[in-house]
């Protein structure tokens, strides 16, 4: 008999730490990291639709976002369904960057940029500006197909609106692995 309720008791502790380690995973993941899902076409070549992606929430409370980083931020842009949309797009320009865009080339601080990772080699637009403090300019890597930076719907981006770097793509499983 005793031996018994000993067995019962050492299962239910087993279930206790199950649980409590759950929770706590469940809890840094949730903190950390986030899962979000690529729609549309604008990152291409570097994400395709449907991608499955992991950001890193952290990334911009320790550090501040760089040139090349993958971002996800909220914007003010409507989804159909009445949700704001977030968007994923990669940092051009940081703080105190002077950007220009003209006959489609980009020129960070009067460097032309190489852009290996973009669709096409075309950037459309005619921006100069000067990125204000607290602020990032992101582009898709498809510029004929991204709504970013270039345009008033989306604008600059406040760095408090950016939600973390995007790190992994977990799906589709044949391309699983670091983004950049």
């Amino acid at each position: 008999m005793v031996f018994v309720s000993e067995k019962i008791k050492n299962e239910i502790l087993e279930w206790i730490k199950v649980i409590a380690i759950a929770l706590v995973a469940a809890f840094v993941i949730t903190r950390f990291v986030r899962p979000t899902l690529v729609r549309g076409e604008s990152m291409f070549p570097t994400l395709d639709e449907n991608d499955y992606l992991v950001i890193n929430r952290t990334a911009y409370k320790i550090g501040e976002p760089e040139h090349g980083d993958i971002i996800v931020f909220g914007t003010n842009l409507e989804q159909d369904d009445g949700k704001k949309k977030d968007l994923v797009k990669r940092v051009i320009a940081v703080e105190g960057d002077h950007i220009k865009i003209q006959d489609s080339k980009v020129y960070v601080n009067d460097k032309l940029i190489e852009e290996p990772y973009i669709h096409d080699n075309y950037t459309d637009g005619n921006i100069d500006i000067t990125v204000p403090e607290g602020k990032v300019f992101a582009m898709g890597d498809n510029r004929e197909d991204s709504l970013d930076s270039r345009y008033d719907q989306v604008g600059l981006i406040d760095e408090k609106d950016i939600m973390g770097e995007v790190v992994v793509r977990l799906f589709p499983f044949s391309k699983i692995g670091v983004v950049k």
